[in-house]
């Protein structure tokens, strides 16, 4: 009896641990479209734009008493501490946040939601003219 039950506990175990493995991968990067960036100029200017600044230079209102200071995405991206300007990583970043700064995870946007400003974070840093 205590065998029979330690293997249902087994494959029980190793049910859930695959499928937190399958909930752990990486979602693809939507393709950027014209009716995504649209879209994604709303939701920075509403929930990015007030740190990161609506030029995407880190200079937003609420942007001047954070520590540390919002990421200015003129720069290369290259040089982004956190996303080394990878697209994946600026997704992971608004899912997600970082921990212990002023970056939470804006969870309340969908997924298709929240690849749109990181499509815009890569297109202040094409920029030309950018610093």
């Amino acid at each position: 009896m205590k065998r029979r039950r330690r293997t249902i506990i087994g494959i029980v175990g190793s049910i859930f641990l695959l499928a937190s493995l399958s909930f752990a991968v990486d979602p693809k990067p939507l393709q950027k479209t014209p009716k995504l960036l649209k879209q994604s100029k709303t939701i920075f200017e509403q929930a990015c734009a007030p740190c990161h600044g609506s030029k995407g230079d880190g200079k937003g209102p609420a942007g001047a008493v954070l520590k540390p200071p919002p990421t200015n995405f003129t720069i290369p991206l290259r040089d982004c501490p956190y996303t080394k300007g990878d697209l994946q990583k600026i997704f992971e970043v608004i899912s997600k946040g970082i921990p212990n700064s002023s970056m939470v995870a804006w969870t309340q946007y969908s997924e298709q939601e929240r690849w749109g400003p990181a499509y815009t974070a890569v297109e202040f840093g094409a920029r030309p003219g950018k610093k």
